[in-house]
């Protein structure tokens, strides 16, 4: 997916809520963060999407703009209705979300969480995929260890899994060649 791309389900989502505001989880709101990501880090064709002030909205995107829609064949990508606890984010996340909006979004705005905040929760999803995207984040320097570990504390873990993606952050920044 493409930034262009992202625009038009966060367009599409507001005409179904009526509302002004979404959010934009899971790997592609890399595309608020970081102007040219990595070619990993852009592989899907899914945008997790929530309106920031109606929840409760988001099975109306799943339903008209999801996998298998209308528009998801027409357009090859689709959004996801989902929620604030679909990730798991460190404290403060709402407060660094980076801000898209355009002509293409008709001026409505999709906030992307920020790029280190994504990178843990792909920590904290810990897939396979999850963690393909986030050597990349690390080889292409995006992220750093350091800057991982010191925001690390601010997830809602208890001491074993915070334990565990310090191991992980560590383990993957090897990989990523550092």
């Amino acid at each position: 997916m493409q930034r262009h791309e992202l625009e038009h389900p966060i367009r599409a989502a507001a005409r179904i809520t009526d509302e002004y505001e979404f959010v934009v989880v899971g790997s592609q709101s890399i595309l608020g963060s970081v102007l040219r990501p990595p070619a990993e880090c852009v592989m899907s064709n899914e945008a997790d999407i929530f309106p920031m002030n109606a929840e409760d909205k988001a099975d109306l995107i799943d339903g008209a703009i999801g996998e298998g829609s209308q528009f998801h064949e027409t357009h090859g990508y689709y959004a996801q209705g989902v929620d604030s606890t679909t990730a798991v984010l460190p404290a403060g996340w709402r407060d660094r979300l980076v801000r898209i909006q355009s002509e293409q979004t008709e001026g409505r705005a999709g906030y992307c969480l920020d790029v280190l905040d994504l990178f843990l929760s792909k920590c904290a999803a810990n897939r396979e995929k999850d963690r393909v995207f986030n050597r990349a984040l690390l080889a292409h320097g995006h992220v750093t260890v350091e800057a991982a570990l010191e925001r690390l504390p601010s997830m809602p873990l208890d001491a074993d899994r915070t334990a565990g993606i310090a191991l992980l952050v560590r383990r993957l920044a090897r990989e990523a060649g550092f």
